[in-house]
């Protein structure tokens, strides 16, 4: 009879490895990637001299001869800073912090504190309190059933009030059988448990509002738009960092200084925001500054997309705009851990058909766009070139001095933030007929453009068919220090990669190709039954009829994306396949949450082969040319996961998934009757129900949920896509069907 034999790993021991497999060939898999294997131990990189040679763009000048502290300035750091490479918490990998960005803990004075020397205030408000007050509610069970009502279940007004009734007549019959007696319920009735809510002291950061009107010349018969107000919603952006920066739930996965990485044969690494080369840049810049040395740069990560929550008819659009602190690594940006917080509500201006393409007002709805930008971002210019000292969520203080990052948009929005002409690449200067020709490797700049116009003598027509710029409206970039817009404009996965490149041009040609054979229907059918045929497996999505969706989200497409290969070959040209193929690698590489140079250099090498085979779309007449925006944008990949880390972090899945938080279901509990005011309100009360449930968690009352098994932590890694779409009704499954198989107002100006 056959014996279930085990095989332990060679390096089998207490303190080593303790991996036992049942067959030969899982141990050689094993003993093959098994960290206590000395082959896969690799030792750190060699340290550098006390003063090591950089790249020219790191250099930095010698710190300053650093005098005592006194009354007006800061405390400095007493010596120099250290490069040296230290181990992160993964086997083989190393990193160095900035050497004078280095965000060193002060104290509230700014006065720097000696390296072992403890936080000035240990805890966060609330930390460890052997007695923990839960004001406003009576006690944490107290707080958990607001908490459930509110956030959890959404549940509505009346049904509150209906429940809290309900529950005491119930507490008066359990206490003495009958309904006569005195029994108070949790809350009186929904207004009690809102008052309640209201009165939590955290998370507060209250919304305020100014009016941008048309500042030109308006003719006698103007038109509505030129006479009418724009108010725009936001609450004040330096607070929200300041709270996000100081917030308890971040601690351990916040960078307070940009770090380089390097792993396996000294390539650099590039994960999150502050492991790509731009916080690195920003940080020589501000070094400059003698003042800063010792300080923590915080950019700020913007993004901003129209959505639409209408159910059936109507034109219920909102122009969110969404603000996060760069410092924050991916997985918890990712993670709705509210590392994204909703900034404001921009103006939509809208007039009738006759004047919706004149050039005044397509001027003036640029215009509003960026002086709202503009106008929100004020209270945190003052501290882009001086630090603020902040209190952190480890308990300590640092000096915190901020700049602009990345902005998340997808293309149309990006063309209405780098004032360019659609049609052409807002970060380089490749002509909209010949985009990935030799130019590409020109970037804009707020420079390139003032030489354009200068050299143009500001003929806007020139300027627009020679580079497609938009010369009638500043950037909101221009008013704050270090920030190029074109520079700033970060990779988007889901409209560039997945839906654009993938979706909406390989699988539409692939289809298109097909549907042009004699038996072009027959054909299309036949790869359908291929994907409706995929197996049941781990990872993989069934489509019981094919790819026939009305409406795409970005996890369709990449559920189609695993079976897609398989389903065309031998219906299409092996050339049309390796198309398919290696545009699929560069996705499945640039979706990486760790990317090293050797993976870049990969990239490279996928982008230049898809380039080369898609050529047969032109051959079978499929295309007349690759002039598509979003597909262009692949060649700076590279580029932008040097600057700015691993794409998934920056993506505007992340900004799409969060209108469903901060937009639509909030919409869902108004009234409908002018909601913007409730939506407001809504918003302004999950952040305080959110800030109050991780001060709790400090304290021990929230228990630890459990570990999620391997493949749900994988799917919670899926962020869910709004796909900009119509609204539809809240669903909600808790179990698995199998069915057969089958197939405070002030006016502002806005010049233009």
């Amino acid at each position: 009879m056959p014996t279930n034999q085990l095989y332990p790993c060679r390096f089998y021991g207490p303190s080593k490895c303790r991996r036992i497999c049942k067959s030969p060939g899982g141990l050689t898999q094993h003993e093959d990637t098994c960290k206590f294997n000395p082959k896969n131990q690799y030792r750190p990189p060699s340290l550098p001299p006390a003063r090591p040679p950089t790249p020219p763009a790191h250099i930095l000048p010698p710190p300053d001869i650093i005098p005592e502290p006194h009354a007006d300035q800061p405390g400095r750091p007493d010596r120099p800073v250290p490069e040296i490479w230290q181990t992160e918490d993964r086997s083989g990998v190393y990193l160095r912090n900035h050497p004078y960005l280095s965000g060193l803990p002060c104290d509230k004075d700014g006065y720097y504190l000696h390296v072992a020397e403890p936080p000035q205030r240990s805890q966060a408000p609330g930390q460890g309190d052997s007695e923990f007050d839960p004001f406003p509610f009576h006690s944490k069970a107290h707080f958990h059933f607001a908490d459930f009502l509110f956030t959890k279940t959404q549940m509505s007004n009346e049904n509150v009030s209906q429940l809290m009734y309900h529950t005491m007549k119930l507490e008066k019959e359990r206490r003495c059988g009958c309904c006569d007696c005195e029994s108070d319920p949790p809350f009186e009735d929904a207004q009690d448990l809102l008052n309640h809510i209201d009165s939590i002291p955290h998370g507060d950061v209250p919304w305020e509002s100014f009016t941008v009107r048309y500042d030109g010349e308006i003719p006698p018969s103007a038109p509505s738009w030129m006479t009418k107000g724009y108010e725009v919603w936001y609450r004040d952006p330096l607070t929200i960092l300041e709270g996000q920066i100081a917030s308890a739930d971040f601690v351990g996965h916040i960078d307070y200084a940009p770090k380089e990485l390097r792993g396996r044969g000294n390539r650099r690494q590039y994960v999150d925001l502050m492991s790509g080369e731009w916080a690195w840049k920003q940080a020589n810049t501000l070094a400059q500054d003698p003042d800063l040395h010792g300080a923590m740069f915080a950019p700020i990560i913007l993004g901003s997309d129209k959505t639409t929550v209408s159910v059936a008819t109507g034109q219920n659009e909102y122009y969110p705009l969404y603000i996060s602190l760069g410092n924050v690594r991916n997985h918890v940006r990712r993670a709705h851990r509210n590392a994204l917080q909703l900034l404001a509500f921009l103006a939509i201006p809208k007039t009738g058909r006759d004047e919706q393409d004149s050039v005044e007002f397509r001027r003036f709805r640029r215009q509003l766009f960026h002086t709202s930008l503009a106008r929100i971002l004020m209270s945190v210019r003052a501290w882009m070139k001086k630090a603020r000292v902040t209190q952190c969520g480890d308990g300590h203080f640092r000096r915190v001095v901020y700049g602009l990052g990345p902005y998340i948009a997808d293309y149309p929005e990006q063309c209405l933030l780098a004032c360019v002409v659609s049609g052409w690449c807002p970060r380089c200067i490749s002509p909209s007929a010949d985009l990935d020709g030799d130019q590409s490797d020109v970037f804009r700049s707020h420079e390139h453009t003032e030489a354009v116009r200068q050299a143009f003598e500001g003929n806007l027509k020139k300027m627009w068919e020679g580079y497609g710029m938009i010369d009638d409206v500043v950037p909101f970039t221009a008013y704050f220090p270090r920030a190029n817009i074109h520079e700033l404009l970060s990779p988007d996965l889901l409209h560039q990669v997945i839906k654009g490149t993938f979706k909406d041009h390989l699988v539409s040609w692939v289809v298109e190709y097909l549907e042009s054979r004699p038996d072009g229907k027959s054909l299309v059918a036949e790869m359908d039954r291929r994907i409706a045929a995929s197996p049941l497996f781990s990872g993989l999505r069934r489509f019981p009829e094919g790819r026939g969706f009305k409406q795409w989200t970005g996890n369709d497409s990449k559920a189609l994306m695993k079976v897609f290969i398989p389903a065309i070959v031998g219906l299409v040209p092996d050339e049309m396949v390796k198309a398919v193929s290696c545009f699929t690698e560069f996705c499945y590489l640039v979706r990486r949450s760790r990317i090293d140079e050797q993976v870049l250099d990969r990239i490279d090498q996928c982008i230049a082969e898809f380039h080369e085979h898609r050529k047969i779309f032109i051959d079978l007449g499929i295309r007349d040319d690759f002039c598509l925006p979003r597909q262009h944008s692949l060649i700076h990949y590279r580029l932008l996961i040097q600057q700015f880390g691993a794409p998934n972090g920056i993506c505007s899945s992340i900004t799409e998934s969060k209108h469903i938080k901060a937009v639509k279901q909030p919409w869902r509990r108004s009234n409908r009757n002018q909601p913007l005011g409730q939506m407001l309100l809504t918003n302004q009360r999950l952040d305080k129900m959110a800030a109050f449930r991780v001060l709790l968690d400090q304290n021990g009352a929230v228990p630890p949920a459990p570990q999620p098994a391997e493949q749900e932590t994988e799917q919670a890694n899926n962020v869910e896509d709004d796909d900009d779409g119509m609204d539809d009704q809240r669903l909600t499954c808790e179990g698995e069907v199998r069915l057969p198989r089958r197939a405070g107002t002030q006016d502002f100006f806005c010049e233009c």
